[in-house]
């Protein structure tokens, strides 16, 4: 079965509900399925020449260099029956696509909405949060959407309470892409006691692999969950996450894709991601993940961003220093509590021994930090 297959009885049942709203107006589920037998035009990024073919999605992964990435129609299929075992899709979800809808982790969303009868809301990314609120408020139903963790620390900052106002309806929040840092959940968790927080495990060559309910009463850091029904991973004897299973993209070598992830895999089969292996610091010989000391310093209260980046040591050959954006109404820039309060948090050799205020952290079109620019 090809993807229209899969459509066709829901569009079938469902006939003159919202398939897709937009600014350009509505797209019912009839008008959805003659529209894709007809391989016509739809207010959707599908970067692909028909429904019924292989897609084609751009990314820069860590290089900077773009790349066009094929996915079969048997890949779409398979992450859409992960995502669809593991989150809540159902007829009554309304899923606010935010963008960029190139990206793997908004246009992998289209597919679960259609097969499951819900709604899909276009935006126009979260430029305008106002416009973002208003998206919320056009279709009844229970919500859902994808944000990177950038995206959803954006959303808390300016607009807290305001979203905090939609708990009874929001169902879920999936997100991914960059790790999110544990203040971060904590604060969503309390703006949104009702609504499931997942971390997804997934990349625009791999699919969908892995998704963790942070809502498990456990909430573990670094952790992005089991493999999902079509997918598997293991570590290799480097220490690299390495995935396969149908989600794949064409090109993988003997059907597995092996990452640039370090991670771990605990007695559970729950996978850990430990960061890249080309984010790694080397301190005096201690290997250090930049990512594990952002997320200790943004629990700090009065830290708005942040990045930890290496520089030269004439003693270490590498020493951390901890570039910070503070919040609104914080004046200065405290080094010692900071440095205290990361020591309280991690290991005394990955606590930073410089701190720099800056007006921003630069990040990449898809909200990660932008680590690349920095070295």
């Amino acid at each position: 079965m090809n993807i229209i297959d899969h459509i066709r009885p829901i569009a079938g049942r469902l006939g003159d509900k919202a398939a897709i709203v937009s600014d350009d107006g509505v797209v019912t589920y009839t008008e959805l399925m003659e529209r894709m037998t007809a391989n016509a035009p739809l207010p959707l990024p599908l970067l692909g020449e028909s429904w019924d073919g292989d897609f084609t999605l751009h990314t820069t992964g860590t290089t900077g260099r773009p790349k066009a990435i094929v996915v079969p129609q048997s890949a779409v299929i398979a992450n859409t029956e992960n995502l669809l075992s593991a989150h809540p899709y159902a007829e009554d979800t309304v899923f606010i696509l935010t963008g960029p809808n190139d990206h793997l982790g908004c246009w992998s969303k289209m597919f679960p909405v259609f097969f499951s009868g819900g709604t899909l809301v276009l935006t126009d990314g979260l430029r305008d949060i106002d416009a973002f609120y208003a998206a919320m408020d056009r279709v009844s139903g229970r919500l859902a959407t994808f944000l990177v963790p950038a995206a959803i620390h954006t959303l808390m900052r300016f607009s807290g309470e305001r979203l905090a106002t939609y708990g009874d309806r929001m169902s879920f929040i999936e997100t991914g892409a960059a790790p999110m840092s544990h203040a971060d959940k904590e604060e969503l968790c309390r703006l949104l006691p009702q609504t499931r927080l997942f971390m997804t495990y997934a990349s625009t060559e791999t699919g969908i692999i892995a998704t963790y309910d942070y809502n498990d009463g456990e909430c573990i850091p670094g952790c992005v969950g089991r493999a999902l029904r079509h997918s598997a991973f293991a570590i290799t004897p480097e220490g690299k996450v390495s995935c396969s299973g149908p989600t794949l993209c064409k090109g993988c070598d003997n059907g597995v894709f092996v990452t640039n992830d370090n991670g771990s895999v605990d007695a559970e089969g729950r996978l850990y991601i430990l960061g890249r292996e080309d984010d790694i610091i080397n301190v005096g010989g201690y290997k250090v993940a930049p990512s594990e000391v952002e997320d200790a310093a943004m629990s700090f209260d009065g830290i708005a961003d942040c990045i930890c980046v290496a520089v030269p040591h004439p003693v270490m050959g590498q020493a951390l220093k901890l570039l910070v954006q503070l919040a609104e109404g914080c004046e200065a820039l405290d080094k010692r509590r900071i440095a205290r309060h990361i020591a309280s948090k991690i290991d005394r050799y990955k606590v930073p021994l410089m701190y720099e205020e800056v007006p921003d952290i630069a990040r990449t079109p898809n909200g990660k930090l932008n680590r690349k620019f920095y070295r």
